[in-house]
């Protein structure tokens, strides 16, 4: 079968509480640009992420969720001189922190960056038809521009939320050689 293959770039989510320390009371996070998956959208919003090495300007996506997290490269994570481990979305605990400032404050958190497992969204229909299950590990073959590659350990997310796309980060992608978002092959 195959899968919209997108590259997602360091971002971050952030709570209400964070939005409204960053940039005010009262804070919205405004849509820039729909995402792929229903209701996510990247935002106008940017702020300062630091770490003990250095610092990188980087994009909120919203809406607002129940705990901030940021979402790094390897290549990211060393620049900003953070051990970040490789994590799906929201599995947080004992995960580094940083610094986030925006131009109203600044927030010091103790844990919440991650390098973003790589994973493809389902809804329940799309992942019948693949014939695979909430968890599952599969393969995902890519060939594009000489640089054939197959990502394994690759985790399949499944909720009538979600709509098909698989998500990797800008190493990876670059790795490929990914001209953009392209097809890529499940492999069970």
């Amino acid at each position: 079968m195959k899968v919209m293959v997108e590259t997602s770039a360091r971002h971050l989510h952030v709570t209400q509480q964070d939005l409204e320390t960053l940039f005010g009371a009262g804070a919205v996070l405004s849509n820039k640009k729909d995402l792929s998956q229903p209701g996510q959208f990247a935002t106008n919003e940017k702020v300062e992420v630091v770490g003990p090495k250095g610092s990188m300007k980087m994009s909120i996506l919203g809406p607002v969720r129940p705990e901030t997290q940021i979402e790094l490269a390897l290549t990211d994570a060393r620049k900003l001189g953070i051990t970040a481990p490789i994590r799906e979305s929201g599995d947080l605990a004992g995960t580094p922190g940083c610094k986030l400032v925006g131009p109203a404050g600044e927030v010091e958190l103790d844990h919440g960056v991650i390098i973003a497992k790589r994973h493809i969204h389902f809804n329940v229909e799309e992942a019948k038809e693949a014939g695979v299950e909430d968890k599952q590990i599969v393969s995902v073959k890519l060939d594009y521009n000489g640089r054939s590659l197959i990502f394994g350990d690759v985790v399949c997310r499944v909720s009538p939320k979600y709509a098909a796309a698989m998500h990797i980060d800008t190493d990876e992608s670059n790795a490929a050689a990914l001209p953009g978002t392209v097809d890529g092959e499940i492999i069970l």
